[in-house]
């Protein structure tokens, strides 16, 4: 008895073992990372639950940028950003009778636009994301639901004058929120106002410039892209998409980052740290028939089968015509900003970019996404780069 109970243990153990080792097999398209280029950035941050990633992602883009020129770590405020935008875009629909957008989003150029004219303060000067209304992070559901309808209420206002009471009233939801922003500070021992702190940052806030890529407009000339976001329209300059990528190349071999915009509601944007762009009709034999077979398939069978390619699922080749049709039918939106900051490659030779979110340390990667090239040729609404990192023949045909 003894004897057939000591087999049994070992047949049982023996077949723990097995199934361990076969639990622990590592999958040989499982991403294997080599950094080729990796310019220094700031750490990650979390915009938690609030639409404001175009103003954490360009302020770190902007900390990027300070450290590159002075070699110094700064923390900017997102939340003073957010403060002194979010009035000007409540003046901006007032004054065209609520016929436009109010909402939580942005682009790059409400950052630059802030600094220019405003100014901007370290992180400490200003309440902690949250803390003011007891949350641990951003949490803007309760702040937009009072303060949209405020702002609806005066733009579409029946009096045929309204009294300029409003932006007081306006400016109590924000600093209630947000924190008031400071007309001075003390930072290190000195003190500044918000525009003299932006002046000391070692940065020509005149030598940022945008990039997109569509032929709904000439090439080499400038446009404002057609966006609810990019409320301010701005202009970007519209180059071909291979100079697009060019563009981003070039800014990271010379060490700088790219302040990206973008589309990542694709399936192919994982939220495992990973954006693949993939081609759904070569999917189709991976279900072992139709594209109606794939559909079929319930998501989590489709995601087994996508991370069961990894490296070697495969990819669309991004076009001209391609991001123009997308664009037109929708299917190309702006919904996220992130920073560009690297180019790594896979273990079949593959580049992707480095890319820093917004999320705080989420994903297999800690808050850092790898985006392959084709993801972002393919996918890039627009971007902001600093012009002294653009090609020269790029910059000589745009004249900048």
């Amino acid at each position: 008895m003894r004897k057939l109970l000591l087999m049994a243990l070992l047949a049982l153990a023996a077949t723990g073992a097995n199934a361990q080792e076969k639990t622990e097999k590592k999958n040989p398209n499982e991403p294997v990372f080599t950094v080729v280029k990796e310019n220094k950035i700031t750490s990650i941050k979390d915009q938690s639950r609030s639409g404001t990633c175009w103003d954490y992602s360009t302020l770190s883009f902007f900390e990027a940028e300070i450290l590159k020129a002075t070699g110094k770590t700064y923390d900017l405020c997102e939340s003073f950003v957010a403060n002194k935008t979010y009035m000007d875009r409540a003046i901006q629909v007032v004054r065209l009778h609520g016929d436009c957008q109010f909402s939580q989003g942005g682009s790059a150029y409400d950052p630059l636009y802030c600094i220019q004219h405003y100014g901007i303060v370290p992180e400490e000067a200003m309440p902690f994301p949250g803390s003011l209304y007891g949350d641990s992070l951003n949490n803007f559901n309760e702040f937009f639901d009072v303060m949209s309808p405020f702002v609806d209420a005066v733009a579409k206002n029946k009096a045929q004058k309204i009294s300029n009471q409003w932006k007081p009233g306006l400016q109590g939801i924000l600093d209630a929120y947000l924190g008031k922003c400071p007309e001075s500070f003390t930072y290190q021992g000195k003190t500044y106002t918000p525009q003299s702190f932006a002046a000391s940052l070692g940065l020509n806030w005149d030598d940022y410039v945008s990039f997109t890529s569509y032929t709904h407009h000439p090439f080499w000339t400038s446009f404002a892209v057609e966006v609810q976001d990019n409320w301010r329209n701005p202009l970007s300059y519209n180059v071909p998409m291979d100079d697009m990528m060019r563009i981003i190349d070039n800014a990271i071999a010379q060490g700088y980052t790219v302040a990206w915009g973008g589309d990542v509601s694709e399936e192919g944007f994982t939220r495992d740290g990973l954006a693949y762009a993939y081609d759904m009709k070569k999917m189709e034999s991976y279900a072992g028939s139709d594209m109606a077979r794939w559909l079929k398939l319930s998501k989590e069978k489709r995601t087994n089968i996508i991370d069961s390619l990894g490296v070697s699922v495969p990819e669309l080749k991004p076009t001209q015509k391609l991001r123009q049709e997308r664009f037109d039918n929708w299917e190309l939106t702006d919904d996220h900003g992130m920073l560009i900051y690297g180019i790594a490659k896979d273990q079949n030779g593959k580049e992707y970019y480095m890319v820093k979110n917004s999320w705080g340390e989420t994903g297999k990667y800690k808050g850092i996404w790898y985006m392959t090239k084709s993801f972002v040729a393919a996918n890039t609404m627009d971007y902001m780069v600093n012009k002294n990192a653009v090609p020269k023949d790029i910059r000589k045909k745009l004249g900048i």
